[in-house]
Formats: structure tokens, C-alpha cells, sequence
């Protein structure tokens, strides 16, 4: 069973309704009530039917915990899925489905949370990009003590080291809506991928299909993973983004180096042994997702080679990797979102390094290079 303990602790309550197995549930009917509409308004099946079947799926009888025993029977949820749908629909239930294949609801369910784990990530990351410009325009020009290869280099402006950040997670924002709008197509191509038994009005289902799901319409795409693996990279990239912030972020709030530190919180960062310290708690969960999304994108990558029209075993693991990669990397975004809009610095000790550092006090161009950074970030 999916555990609280283990997966809360790394990703956002709101991700993991996204993707838990009601939300899973009401995808996949949403998806057979949207294709029995469109079918009927294309008349390949009659509108009583599919009021019948838009019915049954508003009342449908199997829970989630009852469909899961079936579907690790039988494969995949879509069989007993459509096998209850149809009993419930009565003699309409005929008309369910039709034209569909197990892979079209599978793919399409998974692209429906992946469009609102998208809206989710982006809400956030627009929030820390304009903390770290804030930040950025604030400390143009506060000195502190550049380290290059873990040591003491030369003088640089906090404000330069944060607007690097910003342009990381805008970078991030920008690659996620390119991968956001190739993947958020819908599925829709049938056992072979040909569109069979819909007399012909395959694609204008499709593209109704399409429309009444809020997704963009597109070819059958079974055995063609490119756009999921480009999300799942995207994804990744992004955790990795913030996993460099909040290790500079940690470095920085080290006892020995005492720069800056994560909010205050009563109760958070604290030690069950040793009660004076002050753990960086919330970049530490972002530095161990950083850890983990790079294996799960390389999975997908792993699954781009699939055989002829519809692969084995290749598409049916890009559903969980693809929701654990949104939870972890959501999980980091709302984690260190409030960190940055609520950092605490202490330029006094910024500065008390620097001096013990012996290396000047010339910030170079420091100020020019963030005033063309927040340009760049304000064209964005």
C-alpha cells in the first residue's frame, strides 16, 4: 500500500492527490464519459447510449481498492474498469469503449495528472523566480566570499550568486512549458493504433476527445515515448536546478561559515540528540530528490525503444515513474519556495569572511552582471 510516512515526507500533499488512485479513477472515466460523448455527436454511437455511459461513470460502482486487486489480475485497470462500466450502463454498455484501447486510457490518465502536477510546479516556481529576483535586486551589491572548488576565491556580490539561481529555475520554467505542450496530448488510436470501428470519424472524435478533456489533440503516439521522456528530463533538470540552490544554501548556513539559514519554524530543523542544532531540514529534502529523479527519467529514457504498434512492458512503467518524478520534484519546489522568500542572511558575517579570506574587496562587475540577469528574467 502507498505509504504517508515515506511519500509525504518528500513530495506535497497537493501532488499526491494528483496522483493517487481516486484521482486515477476519476481520469480514466472522465476519459470513457468524454469518448462516449464524442462518439455519439459523431454518430457512432447513439446519444441515449451515451448518456447511458456518461451516467455510469458519474455512478460508478467499484472503488479504487477493489479495482487495484482486478487490475494486478488482469494487467492493466482499464479491462475491469470497462468490464464494471459496462455491466452499470446496462444495455447502453455495449457502446462503452468503443474504438479505445486499454493504452489509450492508461496514456491519457497519466497525461491528465501530468497537466495539473504541470499547473502545480508552475504556480511555485513563479513564486521563487520573483523571490530570487527580489533577492538578487536587494544584494546587488553586499559583498561576500566567492569559493571555487570548495575554497576561498575571490570577492562577489550575493546578489550575483542569487540571480544565477533565478535564471536556473527561470530556465526551468521555460523547459518544462516547451515539454508541457508536446506531452499533454491525448492518447486516442485504438488496438493498433489505426482507429478502427468508428466508420471513419476516428480523428473527429479525436479531436472532440481532445477538446472535452482540456488536452491538445494528436496522431496515435503508442510506441512513439519521446514526449514523455522529454517531460521526465525536463522534470529532473528542474530538481536538480533547485538541488544547486539549497546546496549553496546549506554550505552557507554551515556553523562554520554562519551566512545565512533556513526561516525559523518551532519544531522544524531541530535534532533528536543533539537540541542546539539548526538543520537546513527543507534543503535537505530537495538535495535527496535531486538524488532520485535522475534514475527515474533514465527509466523512461531506458523505455523509448518499444516494440512495433504497442510495446510490452515499456509504457507500463512510465505511469509510476512519471507520478513519482512530479512528486518529488513538486515536493522540492514547495519546499524551498518558502525558504527563499523568507531566507535569513547575515551580510555582517558575509562580510567577516570575506576580510578573513584576505582576497580584496573588488566585486568586478558583479552589480552589471545581476542588472543584465533581472533584464533577462524580466523579459522572460
Amino acid at each position: 500500500m502507498p505509504s504517508l510516512i515515506r511519500d509525504r515526507a518528500s513530495s506535497s500533499a497537493q501532488m499526491l492527490a494528483v496522483f493517487d488512485d481516486d484521482a486515477t479513477l476519476r481520469a480514466a472515466l472522465a476519459f470513457e464519459a468524454a469518448l462516449a460523448e464524442a462518439s455519439a455527436a459523431e454518430g457512432v454511437i447513439s446519444a441515449d447510449d451515451a448518456k447511458q455511459i456518461a451516467a455510469a461513470c458519474a455512478a460508478y460502482p467499484v472503488s479504487a481498492a477493489e479495482l487495484a486487486e482486478e487490475a494486478a489480475f488482469t494487467g492493466t485497470l482499464t479491462i475491469p474498469l470497462v468490464k464494471h462500466l459496462r455491466a452499470q450502463a446496462g444495455a447502453a454498455g455495449k457502446s462503452a469503449h468503443v474504438g479505445a484501447t486499454s493504452q489509450d486510457v492508461s496514456d491519457t490518465v497519466m497525461i491528465l495528472q501530468a497537466k495539473q502536477g504541470l499547473a502545480l510546479i508552475e504556480t511555485d516556481l513563479a513564486r521563487m523566480s520573483a523571490a530570487l529576483a527580489a533577492l538578487a535586486r536587494t544584494h546587488a551589491q553586499t559583498p561576500m566570499l566567492g569559493r571555487t572548488l570548495m575554497q576561498a576565491a575571490r570577492p562577489i556580490s550575493f546578489g550575483l550568486k542569487v540571480a544565477q539561481w533565478m535564471l536556473a529555475v527561470d530556465a526551468a520554467r521555460a523547459r518544462l512549458t516547451r515539454e508541457g505542450q508536446d506531452a499533454l496530448v491525448i492518447e486516442f488510436g485504438g488496438a493498433a493504433g489505426t482507429r478502427a470501428d468508428l466508420k471513419g470519424k476516428g480523428a473527429a472524435i479525436g479531436m472532440r476527445l481532445a477538446k472535452s478533456l482540456g488536452l491538445g489533440a494528436a496522431l496515435p503516439w503508442h510506441t512513439r515515448r519521446d514526449a514523455v521522456a522529454g517531460l521526465a528530463s525536463a522534470l529532473a533538470i528542474t530538481a536538480g536546478s533547485l538541488a544547486k540552490i539549497a546546496k549553496d544554501i546549506a554550505l552557507m548556513a554551515q556553523s562554520e561559515v554562519g551566512e545565512a539559514a533556513e526561516p525559523r519554524q518551532e519544531g522544524r530543523g531541530g535534532s533528536s540528540a543533539m537540541p542546539h542544532k539548526r538543520n537546513a531540514t527543507s534543503c535537505q529534502v530537495v538535495l535527496s530528490a535531486a538524488l532520485r529523479t535522475p534514475g527515474l527519467a533514465a527509466s523512461i529514457l531506458t523505455a523509448l525503444p518499444q516494440e512495433h504498434e504497442r510495446g510490452m512492458g515499456g509504457w507500463q512503467i512510465e505511469g509510476p515513474v512519471l507520478a513519482e518524478l512530479f512528486e518529488l520534484t513538486h515536493g522540492a519546489v514547495a519546499l524551498l519556495t518558502p525558504v527563499i522568500e523568507e531566507l535569513e542572511l547575515y551580510p555582517e558575517v558575509m562580510a567577516a569572511n570575506l576580510a578573513a579570506a584576505d582576497v580584496g574587496d573588488d566585486l568586478g562587475e558583479s552589480a552589471a552582471l545581476v542588472a543584465s540577469a533581472l533584464e533577462i528574467h524580466g523579459r522572460g
